[in-house]
């Protein structure tokens, strides 16, 4: 991950962040780039993989870094419980970057409904319970920031060969999130989407990703920094006009993969 200072944000020491599937990944580096902002604690949530470099880079930018394991494909009292005990250890909370989102890419005559709970509480049901755990504490204090997932086309419902339930869980992703924003905007919480595209390699470096060929119309492969970028924007204490939109991550690519199919 990158060691170049942030030039986008701004000094946040007493801010709060919950970046949930951080152990590696885009989630990862958008917690260390949260870390580099300012933010006084950058709290994560991992499943299977050891965080342990993810908590070491946030704490060399200076950031107190609790993790806790998380998960969210376990039982809904026990996702309420885990993600309570987190809040109550290491909150209040004012941004939650939701970064988990499983996917599953076949066919539909391949899938099962084991595929179905997978995608829907992966993605959907995990979005929810994440935004119940922190948004009381927002609410009170009258400022939140939060930044949920999409894919390349969620926002329109784009048909892609092969993304039969990842897409639809998606797609409700951002239509949650979007009416979540206008319930909460008159509190001062944003709640925005991102659309991250053809990110295949998600733990290299921009500087790296430019020389790395792709699919999309820009040509070269998507870094986590250029999302990361994006998060930093939204979650600035000043973009309070910002909420309910859908941000894409692309290089301009707006058709799937082929090789996805």
């Amino acid at each position: 991950m990158s060691r170049k200072e942030p030039v986008l944000g701004g000094a946040q020491r007493s801010r709060r962040a919950l970046v949930t599937g951080a152990a590696s990944g885009i989630a990862a580096g958008i917690a260390v780039a949260l870390a580099r902002d300012g933010f006084e604690r950058v709290a994560i949530t991992y499943r299977t993989t050891p965080p342990d470099r993810t908590l070491r880079e946030i704490e060399a930018a200076g950031a107190q870094a609790p993790a806790a394991r998380v998960d969210f494909s376990a039982s809904e009292g026990e996702v309420i419980a885990a993600l309570d005990e987190l809040v109550q250890m290491h909150g209040p909370f004012d941004t939650l970057v939701h970064g988990v989102g499983p996917m599953v890419v076949k066919r539909f005559e391949r899938l099962t409904m084991d595929d179905y709970r997978e995608m829907f509480d992966g993605n959907v049901r995990s979005a929810v319970l994440a935004a119940r755990a922190v948004l009381p504490a927002m609410r009170e204090a009258h400022f939140g920031r939060i930044v949920v997932f999409g894919m390349n086309g969620s926002s329109e419902t784009r048909p892609f060969r092969g993304f039969t339930l990842h897409q639809a869980a998606k797609s409700a992703v951002v239509a949650f999130a979007r009416c979540l924003a206008v319930e909460e905007a008159a509190r001062n919480i944003t709640v925005n989407v991102i659309e991250p595209g053809h990110i295949r390699h998600k733990d290299v470096e921009r500087e790296e990703a430019l020389t790395m060929t792709s699919p999309a119309p820009r040509g070269r492969a998507g870094s986590f920094e250029d999302v990361a970028d994006v998060v930093r924007f939204l979650v600035a204490q000043e973009r309070d006009y910002v909420t309910g939109a859908v941000i894409a991550v692309t290089g301009g690519l707006t058709q799937a993969d082929e090789r996805n199919a």
